[in-house]
C-alpha cells in the first residue's frame, strides 16, 4: 500500500487507501517473465496464467498498444482478483522505468536462463503447422500424424545467424533490466524439461517475500504414499529443531506403551481395520498440545486423508500454517515401491533399483512385504486421488511441489516455503 501511496501521490490519501483496502489486490499475482529467445519463457508465462487464472499479457498482444493501456488492463485485472502474467516485458531499461512511472510493479519476477548453444540448437528445430500455428520441435515434440508433418514449415528468423544476433541484443539489454528488481528476482534454468521449469516457477510464485517477523511452523505434508513425506519430515526435524509428527507411528507407539490410547486402538489394528478419526484426532490433539510442539513447532504427515479429517484437524487450536502437496506420477510411485525387498536375516532395507543388495545370496532370501504389491499401491493411489482434489481446494494456500526428484531438491523447495511467508490468498 505505501508503494502505490508513492507512486500514485493521491490528494487526499484516506479514500486511496479505503478504496485499495476494498479491492483486496495484495496478494493477486504480478509476474514479470524474462528470458532469451528459445528459453520457454511464453510457454511457461501461459501455463502459469492458466494454472493462476491470471492474465496474460505479452509484447505482441501489446504491440499496437501505449503503455498506457497496459497500466489500464493491469489495474483492470486487479480489481478483478485476477492479477498478470508479463511475457517478455520489460525488454530495456527505458521500459523498466516507463512501467515504473505507470505504477505497475511485479511481486515476482523470473528470469529463464541457458546456454546460448542450447538456444541455438532449439530454434533450429522449430516447426510450424500453417493451418492453425501449432509450434513443433524436430527432436522434442514432433508430431506423430504424417499429414501435419509433411505440412510443417520452417519459420522465418530462426537461423542460426539471426538467433545468436537477437541473443546478443538481449544480454546488451537484460544487464541493464535485471538491477530493477533485486529483491524480487530469481533466475531459473532453462535447460531442462519445461515441466520441471514450471514447477520450480510455479514453487516461487507461490510464496511471498521473506519476513522477519518470528513465527512457529506448523506444517503438514500431504501426498501419495511413495511420495517422500517421510524422509522430508525427518530432514526438516534435524535442521529446523520441529517435533517429527507421524500418524502412523503415533498409532503404533500409543499401542506399544499399552496407553489408554493403545488399548482402544489395538483391536482395530489385530482385526487390521481403519482407527476411527474420532480416536485420531484425540491422540493428536494430545501430541500437538504437548510443549515440545508448542515451543519448537512440528511437521506431520500421514493426516488428513480426506476432507472430513482435514475440516476436523482445521477444529485444532494449533492448525498447520505450511502446507505442502507432493506431486508424484503413479509409475514413478509403482518403481519405488513395488521394488521394495527387506532381508528377514539382518532386517536390511533394499530397493532392486536404487539399493540392489550386495550378494546373490541376500537376493535370493529377500522378501516383498504384502503391502507393496502392485494391486495394493495402485489400490491406495486409487483412493488418495479420489480425495485429492478436495484436500487440494480445502488448503488453498498449499504449495505444489514436484516430488518426482532428487529429494534434497524437493527439501529446498520446502525449506524455500517454511522460511517464506505463505499469501494470505492462492496465487
Amino acid at each position: 500500500m505505501l508503494q502505490q501511496l508513492l507512486i500514485h501521490q493521491p490528494e487526499d490519501p484516506i479514500p486511496f487507501m479505503i478504496k485499495y483496502f476494498q479491492e483486496d489486490n495484495d496478494n493477486v499475482p504480478k509476474i514479470i517473465i524474462l528470458g532469451p529467445p528459445a528459453s520457454g519463457k511464453t510457454t511457461i508465462a501461459m501455463w502459469l496464467s492458466k494454472h493462476l487464472k491470471s492474465v496474460f499479457l505479452s509484447l505482441e498482444n501489446l504491440m499496437t498498444k501505449e503503455y498506457s493501456s497496459l497500466a489500464e488492463r493491469a489495474r483492470k485485472h486487479y480489481q478483478k482478483m485476477k492479477g498478470w502474467i508479463l511475457d517478455g516485458i520489460p525488454e530495456t531499461r527505458e521500459q523498466v522505468l516507463m512501467i515504473q512511472a505507470l505504477g505497475i510493479t511485479p511481486r515476482h519476477v523470473i528470469v529463464l536462463s541457458a546456454p546460448d548453444t542450447v538456444l541455438i540448437e532449439r530454434n533450429l528445430g522449430k516447426r510450424v503447422d500453417p493451418h492453425n500455428g501449432e509450434i513443433y520441435h524436430t527432436t522434442f515434440d514432433w508430431p506423430p500424424e504424417f499429414e501435419i508433418q509433411n505440412r510443417l514449415i520452417v519459420p522465418e528468423g530462426i537461423s542460426e545467424k539471426e538467433t545468436a544476433q537477437r541473443l546478443m541484443a538481449y544480454h546488451r539489454s537484460i544487464v541493464r533490466v535485471l538491477p530493477s528488481y533485486p529483491k524480487t528476482l530469481k533466475v531459473i534454468s532453462a535447460d531442462q524439461p519445461c515441466v520441471d521449469v514450471f514447477y520450480q516457477a510455479l514453487t516461487y510464485v507461490q510464496t511471498s517475500h521473506r519476513s522477519n517477523a518470528p513465527f512457529t511452523p506448523r506444517v503438514l505434508l500431504l501426498g501419495p504414499m511413495g511420495s517422500g513425506k517421510r524422509l522430508q519430515a525427518a530432514l526438516l526435524a534435524q535442521k529446523y529443531g520441529l517435533v517429527n509428527v507421524s500418524c502412523g507411528q503415533l498409532l503404533k507407539e500409543a499401542v506399544a506403551d499399552k496407553s489408554k490410547f493403545g488399548e482402544v486402538i489395538q483391536p482395530f489394528f489385530e482385526k487390521d481395520m481403519a482407527v476411527p478419526d474420532s480416536i485420531i484426532m484425540n491422540l493428536l490433539s494430545s501430541r500437538l498440545t504437548q510443549h515440545d510442539c508448542i515451543q519448537k513447532g512440528w511437521v506431520m504427515y500421514g493426516f488428513p486423508r480426506d476432507l472430513d479429517q482435514a475440516h476436523m484437524l482445521d477444529t485444532l487450536e494449533y492448525k498447520p500454517n505450511r502446507v505442502f502437496f507432493l506431486n508424484v506420477p503413479l509409475d514413478s510411485i509403482l518403481e519405488r515401491l513395488t521394488l521394495r525387498r527387506i532381508d528377514p536375516v539382518t532386517g536390511e532395507r533394499y530397493h532392486l533399483m536404487y539399493k540392489p543388495p550386495p550378494t546373490m545370496e541376500i537376493q535370493a532370501r529377500l522378501l516383498e512385504n504384502p503391502k507393496d504389491t502392485e494391486e495394493r499401491v495402485k489400490l491406495k493411489m486409487d483412493l488418495f486421488y479420489r480425495n485429492s482434489a478436495e484436500l487440494e481446494a480445502f488448503y488453498k494456500q498449499a504449495i505444489t511441489i514436484n516430488g518426482d526428484q532428487d529429494p534434497y531438491t524437493v527439501f529446498e523447495y520446502i525449506e524455500t516455503g517454511i522460511i517464506n511467508p505463505l499469501p494470505q490468498k492462492v496465487l
